[in-house]
């Protein structure tokens, strides 16, 4: 049977997908959770929030991920970064999941990639579970209601959990899959739980589509001046850096906090909510995102709580590091409802630095910004992939390499044209190590890197004095009201500065022969900052 509101001639039936059992078209929120709780797949907590546990799998499995290798993507997918599935393995993966998926009950979204029409995607989300459809209805755009009757999807996106595919039958490497069809327009998903592959799975299909339509898609967070769209900020990062905690700044207007695109028409949320780490949360550092966590409807993710009164632990990190909330972009009061900004007036790149080597703020040049932009160093944070148990430093190209079908060179090409021609000041902020490495110093002080950035987007910043850094050339402020002196210069936070000047070197070392591998690609300012 068929419940919900629906284009009547784009069932799933009319997309040969057949002999279901009941199928729940756009339920909102009431609904999905109603359905979830009836299936035993939560909990309903305090404020109404649902509290769910994602299983084996409490990270992504970027390893699981495949692209399927056909004549019309050959040429243009990064096959070095991503894991390639024969045409033959995703026809026997599509069939045999079909065939799983018959008699049992699914549930169906209907929403939009990307808050700007004129580059928006629709995409429809079918899922096993009622609350992945609870989750992905919160993480895309919602359409006005009447807008249901004449949907059409440019791609789906089947999630199916209980399914277990075939590395040998399926050309996949596990029996967790994520498999992109670009020809067929479809993505399949199964053998996680884990609902950050459903977002994720739309991000990188918008990372490919845009770019030739001359939109740089971006794994980043934005936000502008209240009031004022054209005093636009982009916060470029990894998960575990800070995007989220960093961009939902209560003297700005949040546009986002995970995935947006730079168009010739300025800045566009592609998201409709937020996705936000729970560890240590407090109602102190961050009001706004610890509100989200007791509000009707908001996922919560692999968080330990009181089985008696529901109250949530925010500090036990016994089920993984990698505890998140989902809620929808207006739980947070200073969100924009338009969701887009101007051209970014600043550029952050986050990084965390297990080293205990980088500054907390440092301001590049256009050259050092490609530099650090298709380095993409930062440490990966525990819980946010399958088995990182501790921060592990890592290079991710353009701060988002699993989610980047292209070659970096395109991207990298499109954030260095779209900084030309609209300027745009660049900064490098460390939100990790301190006083030493992972293990003896300690996290960079939030109040700290707040100060740091207030300062950079008001303008402040660039009045101050600047002293060259002796490892990596950028400018490093020497004074800025609010930020202890000592924390500007990280050689003077360490106990041994000499074995500060050897984990420098070693990291200095690290970036070089990571760079070797854009040699051929890169301009000459660009290639001098790889040269030293």
């Amino acid at each position: 049977m068929t419940f919900g509101r629906v284009n009547p001639e784009f069932r799933l039936e009319d997309q040969g997908i057949e002999g279901l059992g009941n199928v729940f078209y756009n339920l909102m929120e009431p609904a999905l959770i109603e359905a979830a709780l009836k299936k035993g797949e939560g909990k309903l907590g305090n404020g109404g929030a649902f509290l769910v546990s994602t299983g084996k799998f409490t990270g992504r499995s970027p390893k699981d991920k495949h692209v399927v290798k056909t004549d019309s993507v050959v040429d243009t997918i990064w096959w070095e970064n991503n894991a390639a599935m024969s045409p033959e393995g995703f026809d026997n993966l599509y069939a045999d999941m079909l065939e799983h998926m018959k008699g049992k009950d699914y549930y169906v979204q209907d929403l939009v990639g990307g808050s700007d029409p004129a580059y928006s995607i629709n995409v429809r989300m079918v899922t096993e579970l009622a609350w992945h459809n609870l989750f992905i209805r919160h993480m895309l755009r919602r359409p006005d209601r009447s807008a249901l009757d004449g949907f059409l999807a440019d791609f789906t996106v089947i999630n199916c959990p209980s399914f277990q595919a075939n590395p040998e039958r399926h050309n996949c490497r596990s029996e967790t899959v994520i498999a992109m069809n670009f020809d067929k327009k479809l993505i399949l998903i199964g053998g996680t739980e884990y609902a950050g592959e459903n977002k994720k799975s739309v991000f990188t299909l918008l990372n490919y589509l845009l770019p030739e339509k001359g939109v740089m898609p971006m794994h980043c967070s934005a936000n502008h001046a209240i009031g004022n769209p054209v005093d636009t900020a982009i916060f470029f990062g990894l998960s575990g850096t800070g995007k989220t905690t960093l961009s939902a700044d209560p003297s700005r207007t949040l546009i986002g906090d995970d995935e947006h695109g730079w168009s010739d028409r300025g800045t566009f949320n592609f998201e409709g909510g937020c996705y936000a780490k729970t560890i240590n949360l407090s109602p102190e550092a961050e009001p706004e995102i610890y509100a989200t966590t007791s509000k009707f409807g908001t996922v919560i993710e692999n968080m330990v709580y009181d089985e008696e009164t529901f109250e949530l632990d925010f500090e036990d990190s016994s089920l993984t590091e990698n505890m998140r909330c989902a809620y929808p972009l207006e739980y947070i009061s200073n969100a924009s409802a338009e969701a887009q900004g101007g051209h970014p007036k600043n550029i952050i790149l986050l990084t965390c630095d297990a080293y205990g080597v980088l500054p907390p703020i440092s301001r590049l040049t256009p050259a050092q910004a490609m530099y650090h932009f298709l380095s993409g160093f930062t440490s990966k944070v525990a819980g946010t992939e399958r088995g990182v148990t501790e921060p592990q430093p890592t290079f991710s190209t353009c701060f988002g390499a699993p989610f980047m079908p292209r070659r970096p060179e395109v991207y990298g090409e499109l954030l260095k044209s779209k900084i030309a021609k609209h300027g745009a000041t660049c900064w490098l902020v460390n939100t990790g190590w301190t006083g030493g490495a992972f293990g003896e110093g300690s996290r960079m002080p939030i109040k700290s890197t707040r100060a740091l950035l207030a300062a950079a987007l008001d303008g402040s910043l660039d009045r101050a004095k600047f002293r060259k850094d002796p490892n990596f050339g950028f400018d490093v402020p020497v004074s800025v009201p609010g930020v202890p002196d000592l924390l500007l210069n990280p050689r003077r936070t360490w106990d041994d500065p000499a074995a500060y000047d050897a984990q420098a070197a070693k990291l200095v070392a690290m970036f070089s022969e990571n760079f070797t591998q854009y040699e051929g690609h890169i301009d000459d300012d660009v290639r001098a900052i790889a040269l030293g």
